[in-house]
């Protein structure tokens, strides 16, 4: 009896560690909640005083370790092209298919193999079946295309001497035939000299190719057009010939080409050369800045926030700063360079790393005011583009297809009217192409080393993956916790204590578990998402009706949204309806939270995988939107301060949160208040979805679905 006695006494099993600690998390999830998203804007903060200098990964790479070969002689006879090319455009009305014959014979002149390639332009609709994949049939001339709008790209290919012909590298200048610009026939004649280079090496190992893209309908579409069709087998043989039936027109352009100077020497069929191992699109553009240097800015994003390999990047800085002593730039947010509360955010950071360094001198963690400053307008601007989804130029129809491409926009620092400084320029412009031709020209495999995911300071320093995503996570972790809480009562405004014990925790969560009234809120929550859905789609009808405005456009689709809610308010009946329980109408709101914040927390998780930027934007949005969430009617019970204090943040947060608003507070702050129309926000969407950009998605299927969720249960009637 002693022993059975003894036996009974024994304590109960604890919990696992791991359980203990999730009870404790939900138990004091305010806590955690201020704790997690407080640190996760000072981790944002924090990135440009942790990003990194960039170095080559790839030592293959090796740039700068070749000496320049392109001569003065090479730059002459550029110089002549541009003349050339000029000289058309005023003597000739013609100068849309005399400047690409043109182009096309000096390739031949050169031993290059040559042929055109006609593209037909097409409007971009929104196509939902086709979303990530686009538009199939963009670019491609069909038998009823009218023969007047099509473009003509020049493509001259260099077999390397030393190559098997499996890898390729791909220059593009982009141009605009019938009205060409100075800069234009500048970067026409700079690839030029490049490939009248390339003929006479012996050590070029890689095709390469030269694309003199037509950008009359725009420079994305003309390289997007050779591209498709250079991935895509064709069997007609009828993709670069200007002849072709449907258009007799061109019929003079082809009996120019073929006479005595270029006969046999420029093709009709569309040639290809080996597996594309980089793209480098460069351009000079008009005007010059009163600098000490020649200015090179480069262009990375891609589609959908893709990036190329960060080596790339380096390689081109590297040339661009040390051998060629050029001054690069990345697009930065000009208007935070002047921003008040960056400064003193600055100074903090730059006081508390002196500090650190006095305890302890190998934290480098300090960094001057004006580094910082730049540096999170430079990371503000690498965000925002990426995030928006859409390519910054050219090079971003390259990453569709998984190649790495850069866009380089090179001014001169004195006008280029002066012959010799055209000279100079284009001779420094020109060995910093070489010089990356000749790395890439070192590699036996594709870019792969370095990062593909990262975020840019400054030309010289990144972000990477390892580093910027603590911010994400450290915002939204409360998500599921806050939503934990809420379902199991461990954590209401009205029904629980924020110092219950375990073993109450464990009760409520019992209680929880056993009941079945989430069913109700997953059905709002669902139906709210379906609406969001059918929203993203309204669009595609709209663009139907021909002849509207971008105010009517968007009008249309505020009021078929609002009859597509009404809509469904009568199928499925009202959002608040519940149990005719007391105790279960009284828990509908935090229930209905708790599902809801589950629903965001897994929506900006799939977002991080498509598009990073997109969902760090995001929860910077709406995660405190959703945590903020409290129904009007309830504050009262709160005290005074807190009531006030709340309701305040709701409402701003529910302004700043609906997308038209925050896209309106965004123009206001760029380009003041007389900018701004009511059609912004149509165009704005628009482009997002003509590239077929995620961002679009997630705005239709998960953002606006939150704000009005969160709008429910703010006007909740408890």
């Amino acid at each position: 009896m002693a022993e059975g006695d003894k036996g009974a006494q024994t304590p109960k099993m604890r919990h696992r560690p791991i359980v203990r600690i999730g009870i404790f998390l939900i138990s004091h999830s305010f806590f955690v909640c201020v704790v997690c998203c407080t640190a996760g804007i000072v981790a944002l903060l924090l990135l440009p005083v942790l990003a990194k200098n960039t170095y080559v990964s790839e030592n293959a790479l090796m740039p700068g370790s070749a000496n320049p070969m392109l001569s003065i002689q090479d730059v002459a006879e550029a110089d002549r092209l541009v003349k050339d090319m000029i000289g058309l455009k005023e003597k000739s009305e013609e100068a849309g298919k005399e400047i690409p014959r043109l182009i096309a014979q000096n390739m031949a002149d050169l031993g290059v193999e040559v042929y055109h390639h006609k593209f037909h332009h097409q409007t971009n609709h929104f196509q939902p079946l086709d979303f990530f994949s686009g538009n199939s049939n963009s670019g491609k001339i069909t038998e009823n295309s009218s023969c007047a709008v099509y473009g003509i790209n020049t493509v001259g290919i260099i077999r390397a001497p030393r190559g098997d012909g499996k890898e390729a590298i791909v220059l593009v200048t982009p141009y605009n035939p019938v009205k060409i610009e100075l800069s234009e026939a500048l970067s026409v004649a700079l690839a030029y000299s490049i490939i009248s280079l390339l003929t006479r090496v012996t050590w070029l190992a890689k095709d390469v190719v030269w694309l003199a893209a037509d950008s009359r309908y725009g420079e994305y579409v003309s390289v997007a057009a050779w591209l498709r069709d250079y991935h895509t087998p064709a069997f007609g043989g009828d993709l670069g010939k200007l002849d072709a039936g449907m258009c007799p027109e061109t019929n003079t352009l082809h009996e120019q080409d073929v006479n005595a100077a270029t006969q046999g020497r420029v093709k009709d069929d569309f040639s290809r050369a080996g597996t594309m191992a980089a793209a480098l699109v460069f351009k000079v553009v008009n005007g010059h800045e009163e600098t000490e240097k020649d200015a090179l800015t480069i262009f990375a994003e891609a589609s959908n926030g893709q990036m190329p390999n960060l080596d790339l990047i380096n390689i081109v800085n590297y040339l661009a700063v040390h051998r060629q002593g050029l001054h690069v730039k990345v697009e930065k947010v000009y208007s935070l360079l002047n921003s008040v509360w960056l400064k003193v955010v600055g100074d903090i950071l730059h006081l508390v790393g002196k500090v650190a360094r006095s305890i302890n001198p190998q934290w480098k963690f300090a960094i001057p005011l004006e580094d910082y400053i730049e540096g999170a307008a430079t990371l503000a601007s690498s965000m925002y583009h990426q995030a928006l989804g859409l390519p910054t130029g050219p090079h971003g129809a390259f990453r569709d297809y998984q190649v790495d491409a850069v866009t380089l926009e090179i001014s001169s620092k004195v006008s280029l009217l002066n012959k010799s400084a055209r000279y100079d320029f284009l001779l420094r412009i020109g060995r910093l192409v070489e010089g990356v031709i000749q790395s890439v020209n070192n590699l036996l495999e594709k870019f792969h080393q370095s990062f593909f995911l990262y975020f840019l300071t400054s030309p010289s320093k990144f972000v990477s993956v390892g580093v910027y995503t603590i911010a994400f996570v450290l915002l939204v972790m409360p998500l599921p916790i806050v939503a934990a809480a809420l379902y199991t009562g461990a954590n209401g405004w009205d029904y629980s204590s924020s110092d219950k014990s375990n073993s109450a925790s464990t009760n409520g969560l019992s209680t929880a578990l056993e009941s079945w009234r989430w069913l109700h809120a997953a059905r709002v929550v669902f139906i709210v998402h379906l609406w969001g859905a059918i929203v993203s789609l309204l669009p595609y009808l709209i663009c139907r009706l021909h002849g509207m405005t971008p105010a009517t456009s968007m009008l249309s689709w505020v009021s078929l949204s609002i009859c597509t809610l009404f809509i469904l308010y009568q199928i499925s009946g009202s959002p608040y309806s519940c149990s005719s329980m007391p105790q279960s109408r009284h828990r509908q709101w935090a229930i209905m939270k708790a599902v809801m914040i589950a629903a965001a927390a897994i929506g900006l998780g799939i977002m991080s995988i498509i598009n990073f930027a997109t969902a760090q934007i995001g929860a910077l949005l709406m995660v405190p939107m959703c945590l903020m969430a409290h129904p009007l009617k309830f504050v009262h019970r709160l005290g005074r301060l807190r009531a006030l204090t709340l309701m305040t943040c709701n409402l701003f947060l529910g302004f700043v949160g609906f997308p038209p608003a925050a896209l309106l507070l965004m123009r206001i702050w760029s380009e003041g208040a007389n900018g701004v129309s009511m059609g912004d926000f149509w165009i704005w969407v628009e482009s997002l979805w003509a590239w077929n950009s995620a961002t679009y998605l997630y705005l239709g299927l998960i953002h606006l679905p939150c704000w009005l969720l969160c709008v429910l249960i703010l006007f909740h009637p408890c």
